[in-house]
């Protein structure tokens, strides 16, 4: 059977279509599912932990971060207003000059929270193997994700299809995140869904448990 130019248009069409109609679809959900579980840090319930999603402290500049300053910030108000107990911080260490939580440790003592109330999680490679890692290894199924509002999304949508009882704060100032950073977040919640519901990926590492120094 020959396939004509015109066919292979009209293929193209289509398929561009259907794409475009699964990438809506997928960010429809994962937003309106979610979108009630985020709060503003001064009206979020109370819980004995706060993980808080990693990010690099300096953008590609070399400058600051300000999501890394944002999230730093809000969980350290979390904890100062008994919001929380304790915080553990996922992230990337994948190399010894690049070291998320080691990152955020110091970030969280220069802004007087006590290391004895931070833990640490250094396999946190993706936001899927931070909130799996969450329950699975540390034990915490009732938590307050902390990170950017158009993060905290997808970071519930991955907490709740794993039966978490999670919310989440928005440590955003209001600033924009960028035409980039914004495709980005949108495919990201496509891949989520697809990584939960077909690939059903795990995280690269788990092994052990760990109990985190909280009190019950």
């Amino acid at each position: 059977m020959r396939i004509t130019p015109r066919k292979l248009l009209r293929l193209g069409i289509w398929t561009s279509i259907t794409l475009f109609l699964f990438i809506l679809g997928t960010n429809i959900w994962v937003v309106q599912s979610t979108k009630e579980l985020i709060y503003d840090p001064l009206q979020v319930p109370t819980n004995k932990v706060a993980l808080v999603l990693g990010t690099s402290k300096r953008t590609s500049e070399g400058k600051p971060n300000r999501f890394f300053v944002e999230r730093m910030e809000t969980a350290a108000s979390l904890h100062l207003d008994s919001k929380i107990q304790h915080i553990l911080v996922s992230g990337d260490n994948r190399t010894r000059y690049y070291n998320e939580p080691r990152d955020m440790l110091h970030a969280l003592g220069d802004l007087n929270i006590p290391e004895t109330d931070v833990s640490l999680d250094f396999a946190g490679l993706r936001t899927l193997d931070s909130v799996i890692r969450c329950k699975e290894v540390f034990g915490q199924s009732e938590v307050t994700i902390v990170t950017q509002e158009f993060h905290c999304y997808r970071s519930l949508f991955i907490a709740r299809y794993f039966d978490m009882d999670a919310v989440a704060v928005s440590a955003d100032d209001g600033g924009p995140i960028g035409n980039t950073l914004a495709l980005r977040e949108v495919l990201a919640r496509t891949i989520a869904v697809l990584d939960l519901y077909v690939l059903q990926r795990k995280p690269k590492y788990l092994g052990e448990e760990v109990t985190l120094p909280i009190a019950d």
